[in-house]
């Protein structure tokens, strides 16, 4: 099990608007494999954000997709995220519901919920799948929530251009604009497209912030951040973005919401709640997925 909180100490005047960047892992799910930001060794949280995987771009043949078998969660909301592709999500609920590029899965777990993310509707044709799939750990009074599912249309979300940039807001307020997607503590979530030679500034009065460049590259502070980076910043600085070519940048951030622990998929507050979900997935006590009913036994 492991114990992290997000928090940050001030920056050395000498480190500029971003404090460290992180080079995320490599984890296999199978099929294909992810880039994993947070948690990092460097860095476990950002704000209400736990986890952050960056899906692909990933190809694959007539017949093969995605194909993540039912498993649990507690204590934080996920957010699914797409740019190219289509993954079909079911759940304990008896949700069944297709997300595809521009929309959002909103999937609550509270106090439990089990889901199943596979393949969807073009899996008889060669098929791409782009994404970011992200977690937010609740505060504790919302950590034992009942479970719920949101899906939010492309066309629901805000869309700004901003000189070269265009601005998407999944999360949260920015730019005068705001999101519908729920949120439960302050928490800032964008998707940034730039064209090359475009400057953008994030937004300032985050607690904690960070940013992912999915693809092409942008300077900071006259430093280069390259695709597949996680740059976090320092506190109350502003940091200035310019597109060094055709780029995305995904963008996080919100309060700090305490320390948390974390055992596979299971995020709570208390570690005694960690080892109740573990052996409620042992016991086979949580609700299951309808009609998918493959069981992943829990990790040792």
């Amino acid at each position: 099990m492991s114990f992290f909180e997000s928090g940050d100490a001030p920056c050395d005047e000498r480190q500029g608007s971003i404090r460290l960047r992180i080079e995320p892992k490599l984890a296999d799910l199978g099929e294909f494999s992810v880039r994993r930001a947070l948690p990092a060794k460097e860095r476990r949280m950002v704000g209400p954000f736990v986890f952050f995987d960056h899906m692909g771009p990933a190809e694959f043949p007539p017949g093969k997709g995605i194909a993540v078998r039912p498993h649990p969660h507690i204590g934080i909301a996920t957010i699914t995220y797409l740019f190219r592709g289509e993954i079909m999500h079911r759940d304990s609920l008896g949700v069944e519901q297709p997300i595809r590029p521009g929309a959002v899965n909103l999937m609550v777990a509270g106090s439990g919920i089990v889901h199943s993310e596979r393949a969807g509707s073009d899996l008889d044709t060669t098929s791409h799948l782009h994404g970011i799939q992200s977690w937010i750990a609740l505060p504790v009074a919302q950590e034992e929530i009942d479970a719920a599912f949101t899906h939010y249309a492309a066309g629901d979300l805000p869309e700004l251009s901003l000189a070269g940039a265009r601005v998407r807001i999944i999360m949260g307020e920015a730019y005068g604009e705001s999101s519908p997607v729920q949120t439960f503590s302050r928490t800032l979530y964008l998707d940034i497209e730039m064209q090359a030679g475009a400057e953008l500034a994030l937004p300032e009065g985050e607690a904690e912030l960070a940013f992912y460049v999915v693809e092409g590259s942008v300077e900071v502070d006259a430093e280069t951040v390259q695709a597949g980076v996680m740059a976090i910043a320092c506190p109350e600085q502003r940091v200035q973005l310019r597109a060094l070519e055709s780029s995305r940048v995904m963008v996080i951030g919100g309060d700090n919401i305490g320390p948390r622990q974390l055992f596979w998929n299971f995020v709570s507050s208390r570690p005694e709640r960690i080892e109740q979900a573990k052996q409620d997935w042992r016991d086979k006590r949580f609700a299951m997925v309808p009609g998918d009913d493959e069981f992943i036994p829990l990790p040792e």
